[in-house]
């Protein structure tokens, strides 16, 4: 008796676990995440973009560091060569001058050489001691020439954010472009006559005026969640996955109790999988299987878990 009580209580909670896991596991096209899924187009873009930016101000401030660091040590070996060369054009003097002397009077030779020998000693360790100097100069360039964005480099980057923007633009500009021409187009329709063409063309395969007659009933807000489905299905129909998630996410958030979610979950983790978010389709298709025990769609995702 006890243990038929402890199956029922399981055969309770599980659907009701699976079912309070379904909204957290709807994180589609969300920029924010630590590991973005289903995104769209657009929005892989917009994330490249950003990625790229964050890696160029992160270099840019080791650079800054390390700009200051080389300067530092610039200015040192600045300040060793000219403290060289002072002391080779001191040495310089000095023989010019012992040669002079001796020239008017050599009464010891052996002073001389002797004096001579230590001269050219100190200027070979000074010319020793600049070729170090340089050595180092020359690995400080090579540096630099390696390590920091070059100014072709910048610009590559700079060309990229702004053609970025241009795309941005060009949606926004058609976007703009299209809503007017929607409006004129079912200026003369009601929002029903709209839904229902929009329908009829979906029969049809006619996706592109189907979708275009549901999101104007998208701004129009009606019935919001199913033109969101809708438009998600022949996204999923057009191998458009990223797209689907996002529309599907945005029906289930609507209403979550419509008719068509058993197929909504279902597309949503078939794209999930596509997209290769396999852990979060397995999540869906038990789900599915969960919630709509006796539906097609959880025979379907039977399947896809068997696999």
């Amino acid at each position: 008796m006890k243990q038929s009580k402890i199956v029922f209580l399981l055969s309770c909670i599980l659907p009701i676990s699976l079912l309070s896991a379904e909204p957290s596991a709807f994180g589609a096209g969300d920029l924010t995440s630590s590991n973005p899924y289903g995104l769209t187009s657009k929005e892989k873009v917009i994330l490249d973009t950003k990625k790229q930016l964050h890696k160029v101000a992160v270099k840019s401030n080791n650079q800054a560091n390390e700009l200051d660091s080389l300067r530092e040590r610039i200015d040192g070996l600045q300040t060793i060569i000219e403290s060289l060369s002072r002391k080779a054009h001191n040495n310089k003097i000095t023989l010019k001058r012992f040669i002079e002397s001796n020239l008017e009077s050599s009464k010891n030779s052996n002073e001389y050489e002797k004096r001579l020998s230590e001269i050219i000693e100190k200027n070979s360790e000074s010319i020793a001691q600049q070729k170090i100097v340089m050595s180092e100069m020359s690995a400080l360039i090579d540096t630099i020439n390696t390590q920091y964005v070059s100014k072709s480099e910048f610009n590559t980057l700079v060309n990229d954010v702004n053609a970025f923007k241009a795309l941005v633009a060009k949606e926004l500009k058609q976007r703009s472009k299209k809503n007017s021409s929607s409006k004129s187009k079912f200026s003369s329709m009601s929002s029903a006559e709209v839904y229902k063409q929009a329908n009829a063309y979906f029969k049809k395969k006619y996706y592109t005026n189907a979708i275009e007659n549901f999101e104007y009933l998208i701004k129009k807000s009606y019935k919001p969640a199913y033109a969101h489905y809708m438009i998600g299905e022949m996204n999923y129909r057009r191998k458009n996955y990223a797209e689907a998630i996002s529309y599907f996410k945005k029906s289930s958030q609507l209403y979550s109790k419509a008719s068509y979610m058993p197929k909504l979950m279902l597309h949503t983790a078939i794209s999930m999988k596509k997209t290769g978010d396999t852990a979060h389709a397995n999540a869906f298709f038990e789900a599915v299987m969960a919630n709509y025990p006796n539906s097609a769609e959880a025979k379907e995702a039977k399947k896809y878990i068997q696999q």
